[in-house]
């Protein structure tokens, strides 16, 4: 592949975006790592230490680390990849895997769900896109920002993906699958977000994290259990999330909406469809709004990333899915598989139609981010 895209990859948010990005009237109280007298970094939001003795924060960003335990202890984020934080360093990276373009999510700044206040929310989420925009300013053409949304007010979500858009020159924005304000992602309240994303062109990621305060399913059983925990919060929350947009109404109300459910897998995706539209098929009176089945509506605004070892893929392409299917490689994450990374998914997609290897690994994330 000559121009591979990588759909969703992250930063680790160096201490310069709450020292210096941050507001002063709120700098206590966004996303940061403060460092313990212990010498262990501590995850503090909203001025509460929320740091754990299951995980420490650090693991998250260095490859390998959640799979020693001695070294995951003993991590700190100075021992993070350069190319998390540092611009040129990641270009390196991106060169000697061979991926041309790269779309930038958070860490840290992936549970910024996890603050109640409205407006310290805005403030954190305005520092990390000022933040992730300096950083992708050296290579426009390569690297791109995705804008976090402060869902927790309707209005500032609105006001961050225009000042995102027109300002930073964003090309997508996206949120937490997660309930804020205790809202299903369908209710109306979010009609405006939903109107503005399609009328700007602008496509909105679903985007979910292990370790968030926020409403998970799943969490009252298993919040207790990391392995467990972390192995279902991703894909039902995506589940959840893609039953309220599609069988919600939204998609049939936004025709020109795009949508992604990104780091949650694409092997869930055949059961669910084929399950959305068996209900649609005997349960219709409860879904007058939908005028054809949850599927069609999927696969013709929708988009959802792969595993690269997911042993699944070529069912869900077997289903007609490789129009809408996305990698991402996660890096710079503990579970992402650095260096290696082109490596690997091309050899799961090895086997698939040329026309399949194609669209997942480059044309399908052009199309969804609007490159094209």
């Amino acid at each position: 592949m000559s121009k591979l895209i990588d759909a969703d990859s992250h930063v680790a948010e160096p201490a310069v975006v709450w020292r210096e990005y941050a507001d002063p009237a709120i700098r206590d109280r966004v996303i940061q790592l403060r460092r313990s007298p212990q010498g262990r970094d501590e995850l503090w939001i909203d001025g509460r230490n929320l740091a754990t003795p299951n995980l420490n924060v650090a693991a998250t960003c260095i490859p390998g680390a959640m799979s020693d335990p001695e070294k995951a202890r003993a991590a700190t984020w100075d021992d993070l990849l350069p190319g998390s934080y540092d611009p040129h360093a990641r270009i390196a990276d991106m060169d000697r895997e061979g991926i041309e373009a790269t779309f930038l999510y958070p860490t840290l700044w992936l549970l910024y769900g996890d603050i109640s206040d409205p407006e310290v929310a805005a403030g954190s989420c305005r520092a990390y896109n000022d933040w992730i925009a300096d950083f992708c300013k050296p290579y426009p053409e390569r690297l791109f920002a995705v804008a976090p949304l402060p869902l927790q007010s309707v209005e500032g979500a609105l006001a961050e993906m225009r000042r995102a858009v027109e300002k930073l020159g964003f090309r997508a924005v996206f949120i937490r699958p997660n309930p804020f304000n205790r809202r299903k992602l369908n209710d109306p309240a979010y009609e405006p977000l939903w109107r503005q994303a399609s009328d700007m062109n602008v496509p909105v990621a679903i985007h979910g994290s292990f370790g968030t305060r926020m409403p998970s399913l799943g969490a009252d059983r298993y919040g207790h259990d990391p392995f467990s925990f972390h192995m279902i919060c991703h894909p039902f929350e995506m589940q959840a999330a893609c039953m309220d947009i599609v069988c919600g109404g939204v998609l049939e109300k936004f025709r020109r909406l795009r949508v992604g459910f990104l780091e949650s897998g694409v092997g869930w995706l055949g059961y669910w469809l084929d399950r959305m539209d068996g209900h649609y098929e005997k349960m219709r009176p409860y879904v007058p709004w939908l005028k054809k089945k949850p599927s069609e509506y999927f696969l013709e605004q929708c988009f959802v990333s792969v595993d690269p070892e997911e042993r699944t893929l070529a069912a869900m392409v077997g289903l007609g899915a490789d129009r809408c299917i996305l990698w991402g490689s996660d890096y710079p994450h503990f579970d992402c598989t650095f260096p290696g990374l082109v490596e690997e998914v091309t050899q799961v997609c090895s086997t698939l139609p040329e026309v399949s290897r194609r669209r997942i690994l480059e044309e399908n994330t052009a199309r969804f981010y609007g490159l094209r």
